[in-house]
């Protein structure tokens, strides 16, 4: 396995709520140890509370929050599954991938009480794994992956499927995926084309730039989102793809000759 990812992950957040968005690297199998954590993908959002245990599949775009209570700080505990693993108990099992598995970026597990006993018993063993013992760790993670098929077996068909995207209808996975804070690289991956490919469909698509086109549609976004719904401006401008609030309304100011803040009153 390659010593350049981290697949045991304890994540911990005292007293403030955190968001982002990420990237799905690799599989991983997660569960809430305390507080909350609410998933958005584009489509499905869900908030899964302490206990509640879910898979993340690869190359996905998610929205997180992570979300202290008012009595417990939030911690997580991910198990992730780099592809070198998956591949060698695929071949040890002789699996061969007849169709692909349709699920969202990330499946609901929480009815499974032995995967929760198994992600309770990794705390255990968190020094042994923080420090990096690699023949715990993988034993580990086949432990995991027996759990997992023993659940649902249709889950091999998500974590032994090793094709590269293929090529996506661009317009409808813009249309989705727009408010993902993402380099244009991984929006090409994901659409399964080169950059060059990508900007070149993008062209002929949208008859623009994808970086303009993105500004824009995010924009009219915030637009209606604060003339229509009345939303304010530092609830949404992370949750369509801006990094700051200044610059946001920078932008907008710009393009709409008014500040986000002056549309409200």
């Amino acid at each position: 396995m390659s010593e350049d990812h981290n697949y045991i992950n304890y994540s911990c957040y005292f007293n403030a709520f955190r968001e982002g968005e990420q990237f799905v690297l690799n599989h991983s199998l997660s569960m809430i140890v305390s507080g909350e954590m609410e998933l958005n993908d584009g489509t499905v959002q869900r908030v899964f509370k302490k206990g509640d245990v879910y898979l993340a599949r690869k190359n996905q775009l998610l929205k997180f929050m992570k979300k202290p209570t008012e009595t417990e700080e939030f911690k997580s505990l991910s198990i992730q599954f780099g592809e070198d693993l998956l591949k060698a108990v695929s071949a040890q099992e002789g699996f061969h991938l007849d169709e692909k598995y349709k699920t969202p970026a990330f499946i609901n597990l929480s009815d499974s009480q032995h995967l929760r006993y198994f992600m309770e018993s990794l705390l255990q063993y968190k020094e042994l794994l923080e420090n990096k013992a690699p023949e715990l760790l993988e034993l580990k993670q086949k432990e995991a992956l027996m759990l997992l098929f023993a659940y649902d077996k249709n889950l091999k068909k998500v974590l032994f499927d090793f094709s590269e995207p293929h090529k996506l209808n661009l317009e409808e996975f813009m249309q989705k995926n727009y408010h993902f804070n993402v380099k244009l690289e991984r929006f090409a991956y994901l659409t399964g084309r080169s950059l060059a490919t990508f900007k070149r469909d993008f062209k002929k698509i949208f008859n623009t730039s994808p970086r303009n086109w993105l500004q824009q549609r995010r924009l009219q976004e915030a637009y209606f989102l604060i003339t229509q719904k009345r939303q304010r401006p530092n609830d949404i401008y992370m949750d369509l793809g801006f990094e700051d609030l200044s610059h946001f309304s920078f932008t907008f100011k710009k393009q709409f000759g008014h500040s986000p803040s002056e549309l409200l009153k």
